[in-house]
């Protein structure tokens, strides 16, 4: 049976025709959708764009495989689009990456974390339920808004023929405020925080949602659990990603608490525990624009400093006295104040080269931490699987990671993974 399985991501839209976990055609395009913010915190997307790149995206390659019987969709996750009552949005997607929950409240504590001081349970700046709070103490929230949902949830919905969004228990625990260990949202704690739940979107059975063209669609689940499904990952296995940030990601049979890992659910069954890295991939990115801005300083100007970078490394080796450096550029979900730090430099290694190598190998000590904490829960060790185009394109990255994990690390042969992880998901129900 092939299966179209959709990814809406930050920056991308991708999409793929499965059949039997085996990718046979994969389709990208440019996620052009961003909007400008009043604020320069403000991280906003245009969901009736998003939408037309969606439909346009599938039509293409359900036009090359008119054979396709079944669609499953993914997406950015924590991010949230206000639906009206006829399912039309009625705000902009706050994406991820948007930071009003970062600012402070008048109590002095940011949004954030006074709505988790209140509800007692650990809400992060760009999760849904963060967003939202902001959104309700500063009056943004439309007046008309009667749903709130991922734009994956809103996509599915849309495809299905429906007017009120339906969630996975993936999504769902990416909103915040959500007992995971239960499978439902801590209403109760919202309550707490004047947030009505009658605004959640509806937990999904897991069962096609509607048709749309004659395919069942099927759910929307998260990108993180959808790139493990899609990447090979499963009992057993960890997963590094590498992209615009970065993620440890193992799953587990049983529901696990481990500090620094977020405990979530993974479809169909078990748990995934995730560390996720705010800067991530961001950190190489930082210093090829570091040396670029070098250049220019000395006239000249480069459109991209990653050839030079890569030809030393091809040509240099790894050096000795590398200097220590934590990559924490953006903070953590945590502590967003935090930031990032070079030590050990001296008058020997205070070089390109040893720069180069201390960043990748910061990027790669910061998920073997996370690897270190669920170890020290009680997680079993597991083959350690490679994804994302920070990894796949930098050979020397995968070095350092191998070297930090202590073990070979595998490149997953599919490169559109959470499109895949749709998929794979999609097709996990039995045909009648």
């Amino acid at each position: 049976m092939k299966i179209l399985g959709l990814d809406i991501g930050t920056t991308t839209v991708s999409a793929v025709v499965a059949e039997d976990g085996q990718v046979l055609e994969s389709l990208t395009r440019d996620n052009d959708a961003r909007l400008p913010g009043d604020k320069p915190w403000e991280r906003l997307q245009d969901p009736n764009r998003i939408l037309s790149i969606v439909i346009e995206t599938a039509q293409e390659l359900l036009g090359r495989f008119p054979e396709v019987r079944r669609i499953g969709l993914t997406g950015q996750m924590h991010g949230i689009v206000y639906l009206n009552s006829a399912g039309k949005p009625v705000s902009p997607l706050y994406t991820w990456q948007d930071a009003r929950a970062e600012q402070t409240a008048p109590d002095g504590y940011t949004y954030a974390a006074e709505l988790s001081r209140i509800t007692g349970r650990p809400v992060a700046p760009g999760y849904g339920m963060a967003t939202h709070y902001y959104n309700l103490k500063n009056g943004l929230v439309p007046y008309d808004a009667a749903a709130l949902c991922t734009i994956h949830d809103y996509a599915a919905m849309v495809l299905s023929g429906l007017t009120r969004p339906v969630t996975d228990t993936s999504d769902a625990a990416s909103f915040g405020i959500f007992d995971v260990e239960r499978g439902r949202f801590d209403t109760g704690a919202m309550e707490r925080a004047g947030i009505d739940p009658a605004i959640l979107p509806a937990l999904s059975t897991g069962s096609a949602m509607g048709q749309w063209n004659g395919r069942e669609v099927y759910t929307a689940i998260g990108d993180n659990q959808a790139s493990f499904l899609g990447a090979g990952g499963g009992p057993g296995t960890m997963l590094v990603n590498v992209g615009t940030g970065s993620q440890f990601s193992v799953y587990s049979r049983q529901y696990l608490r481990c500090d620094g890992l977020e405990t979530r659910p993974f479809p169909g069954g078990g748990y995934l525990l995730v560390g996720a890295s705010i800067c991530g991939g961001r950190a190489y990115a930082l210093l090829e624009r570091f040396f670029r801005s070098v250049g220019q300083m000395l006239g000249h100007e480069p459109e991209s400093a990653y050839d030079a970078m890569a030809a030393l490394l091809e040509r240099e080796g790894r050096p000795s006295d590398i200097p220590a450096v934590t990559p924490l550029f953006q903070g953590t979900r945590e502590d967003p104040a935090l930031r990032g730090k070079i030590e050990g430099l001296s008058t020997d290694n205070f070089t390109p080269l040893h720069l180069i190598w201390g960043v990748m190998e910061g990027m790669a000590a910061e998920l073997r931490g996370m690897y270190g904490q669920y170890l020290a829960s009680g997680g079993a060790p597991g083959r350690l699987l490679g994804s994302g185009n920070g990894l796949r394109k930098n050979p020397f990255l995968r070095r350092c990671f191998s070297s930090a994990f202590g073990q070979e690390l595998t490149m997953s042969r599919c490169r559109e993974e959470a499109a895949a992880g749709a998929a794979i998901f999609a097709g996990l129900e039995k045909e009648n």
